[in-house]
């Protein structure tokens, strides 16, 4: 799979396979012939289909206030998380009221689009340069939205309080790809909670591989012990948490999209 990457002040992010896309399909309509024709026609079609559908979404949340950051209006599905767009399905309605800039410009570049390859049907240049256009409009959305999903998605200020604390051993709730990012910005090592799976359980079990898997006993004993541990986890693992080790046993270190940083001891 082939991906573009942009930055921002903070986080490197991929996007899916757009450009790609429009150079195959540049290829192909400099071809021409009737697969273009047709496959104009099916843009059409979807075009009309997806702008009706953002145009509809739009107006559902048009009125409603988006306080905070987008978490406050996404569910976590960790179990998908592997999946291409996995996060996709952490989307519900009231997560659109923090997109509603990129929503609007999507509708835009789908809208316009549809348009053009209708009244310039017979004018294949014209409405392909209309067509590239609104997909370059449809680029800036999409790169909109991300930037507004980086406190849900990104988790340098994570790694950043965890500079700045004291010293102590790191634990991640889920599988490593869960806080990769902030192994990575801390240029530390960590144990993984409940995390034997995916592509490091294959050499887990090999003869002098590193022991970094613990479970819910060994989370309790290393929690309950006199040295500091800090712990990377999603909000939704938070109320299982809470009952192997005990409210009271746990401070907030940083709180940053849903997701926490935590330690066992308390604080300077």
């Amino acid at each position: 799979m082939v991906f573009f990457t942009f930055s921002t002040t903070q986080e490197y992010y991929s996007m899916p396979i757009y450009p790609a896309l429009a150079l195959l399909i540049g290829s192909s309509v400099a071809v021409g012939g009737r697969w273009v024709r047709l496959g104009s026609r099916i843009l059409v079609v979807i075009s009309a289909v997806l702008f009706v559908l953002m145009v509809a979404i739009l107006a559902m949340v048009w009125r409603t206030h988006a306080s905070g950051d987008i978490s406050r209006a996404l569910v976590q599905n960790p179990d998908v998380y592997t999946l291409s767009m996995g996060h996709v399905l952490d989307l519900r309605l009231g997560a659109f009221a923090y997109l509603k800039l990129p929503l609007t410009l999507a509708a835009l570049a789908f809208g316009s689009a549809c348009v053009a390859l209708i009244v310039w049907k017979n004018q294949l240049r014209a409405s392909i340069l209309a067509v590239a256009v609104c997909m370059i409009v449809f680029l800036q959305a999409a790169r909109l939205a991300l930037v507004d999903f980086d406190p849900y998605l990104g988790s340098y200020p994570l790694a950043i309080a965890l500079e700045q604390s004291p010293p102590g051993g790191l634990i991640g709730a889920n599988e490593y790809y869960a806080f990769s990012s902030v192994y990575f910005y801390s240029n530390l090592n960590a144990l993984l909670l409940n995390g034997r799976g995916a592509n490091l359980e294959y050499g887990s079990y090999a003869p002098g591989a590193p022991q970094v898997f613990i479970d819910d006993t060994g989370f309790q004993e290393l929690w309950n012990s006199p040295q500091r541990w800090y712990l990377l986890v999603y909000g939704s693992t938070m109320p299982h948490i809470e009952q192997l080790v005990g409210r009271p046993n746990i401070v907030t270190v940083r709180e940053n999209g849903g997701n926490y940083l935590l330690t066992n001891r308390p604080l300077p």
